[in-house]
Formats: C-alpha cells, sequence, structure tokens
C-alpha cells in the first residue's frame, strides 16, 4: 500500500510546464540526461555541498583526512499518486559508512544492520583470517595442514555468505511482479543491487509513484580509475544495472538509448 506521507521525495521548488517533461521514461542507459533530471541532479549536489549530517571524504577538501571515496549518486524524478512532482535520490553502495542516511532511499537490503547474518558471517570469516594469520606467523612444519583446511573452510564461508546476500535481494517492478537476484543473473556479480537505479525504482514502485526520468553522476575524486569526472553523468553500468533493470522497467515506455 503507498505511504502518501513520502519521507524521501522532495518536491521541486521551481516551476515545472508540463509540456516541458519528457513524454515517455527517459532511459537510464542514456548518456545526455533530460534537462528535468539535471535539475534534480543540480537540487541534490546542493544539498552534498551544504549537509551536515554525515562526513565522508570525496576528496574535494584537501583538509578532509581518510581514504578519498568518489561516489555515484542518482535522482529519480517521479510524479506521486497525488500528482506531485519531485525526485528521489540514492548512492551507489554504502556513504560515510552507512546504507541509510535522511535525503536518500533506503537499500534493496541493509547488511549491515547488527546483529543480522551478514555481520555474524563476517565476524566468522574476520576469526579465520586471524588464525590463518596467526599459525603462519608460528611457522611451524605442522602447521600446514590446518592452514589449508582454514583457507577452504574461509571459502565455502565466504561463498555461503555471499549466496544467502543474493538471496535477500528482490526487486519489483510497477506490475508489482518481483524477481529475486538468483532468477535475474546465473551468477550475481558481487554488488549487484546495490547501484542507485535499483534503489530508486524499488522505492518508487513501492510507494505508487511514476517515474518520469533518472539520471547518475559522480561526485568526488577516484582514484582508481581517470574514468570517473567529479560532476559529470554516465549512464546506468551494463553489467550490474542492465538485467536488473530490464526487470523493474518492463511494461514502461522509454525513449531511445542515445
Amino acid at each position: 500500500m503507498a505511504n502518501l506521507n513520502h519521507t524521501y521525495f522532495t518536491p521541486f521548488e521551481e516551476t515545472i510546464a508540463v509540456d516541458s517533461l519528457p513524454k515517455q521514461f527517459t532511459s537510464p542507459f542514456n548518456h545526455q540526461p533530460h534537462p528535468i533530471s539535471v535539475l534534480a541532479a543540480n537540487n541534490l549536489q546542493k544539498h552534498l555541498q551544504n549537509q551536515q549530517e554525515w562526513q565522508h571524504n570525496f576528496g574535494l577538501d584537501t583538509t578532509q583526512e581518510g581514504i578519498i571515496i568518489g561516489k555515484m549518486f542518482g535522482v529519480l524524478v517521479v510524479q506521486t499518486q497525488d500528482n506531485k512532482l519531485g525526485y528521489l535520490a540514492a548512492f551507489s553502495g554504502k556513504l560515510a559508512g552507512a546504507n541509510q542516511h535522511s535525503k536518500f532511499v533506503p537499500p534493496i537490503y541493509d547488511g549491515l544492520i547488527e546483529g543480522n547474518f551478514v555481520n555474524i558471517g563476517m565476524l566468522e570469516l574476520t576469526r579465520i583470517n586471524q588464525e590463518i594469520k596467526d599459525l603462519e606467523e608460528q611457522n611451524k612444519s605442522g602447521n600446514s595442514t590446518k592452514i589449508e583446511q582454514l583457507k577452504t573452510l574461509r571459502r565455502t564461508n565466504s561463498i555461503a555468505l555471499q549466496d544467502k546476500i543474493f538471496d535477500h535481494y528482490h526487486f519489483i517492478n510497477q506490475a508489482g511482479k518481483e524477481k529475486s537476484l538468483r532468477e535475474i543473473f546465473v551468477k550475481p556479480p558481487s554488488g549487484a543491487g546495490e547501484c542507485a537505479a535499483p534503489k530508486l525504482l524499488q522505492y518508487a514502485f513501492l510507494n505508487g509513484m511514476k517515474p518520469i526520468a533518472m539520471a547518475e553522476f559522480w561526485w568526488g575524486l577516484s582514484p582508481k580509475s581517470d574514468f570517473w569526472k567529479h560532476g559529470h553523468f554516465y549512464p546506468a553500468c551494463k553489467e550490474k544495472c542492465e538485467p536488473i533493470l530490464a526487470h523493474m522497467l518492463e511494461g514502461i515506455g522509454m525513449d531511445e538509448k542515445s
């Protein structure tokens, strides 16, 4: 049931002419976003520059300490059931070490909730890693068999944990049809479902919102690749997002990819 008190919905303060909206939903794989998406992105960027709720080192402030981690953000322009026009915002992966922040829609599944199986599984992997390290540092010939057993256990536990995480990712489309990661992928890639686009569409569909246009932009520096440029727009990724979005956007008329 749709919640009309939309916590994550930001209405446009600007007056938007109806004839300026796209005729069909703009493809997430377009390289050039629609002007209405650019307006939403500009509003979100102002929020990123001014918010005081959390600290994340995007590499834009040379005095800030910590590892530089640029981040992909997304905006989805939507129309609510009571015909209000605004946008939703999301980030890929984690932001400032957390999955949830005000202003941003929640993740498909939050594995950081204290006491859940993800945390328990990660603690066990950490314990195994430490035991392997301790045995290796002892440098005793009799430890080799035990070390190999622990490495096998670590690999088995890691695969089982990843599979269990995949089982908790379920995506719906506008018709309410649900699919899991295992139904969408033969072998889901790591991080599938954590990008901005699926988060945005999931929240919109769960709350009866009509998607109008979408855009994603990179915010910050990227020490790992020169491809990501601060403030530039990028299409949704093909490896992780395209199969998921094919399901989520089923039955929705879209403009052509550019």
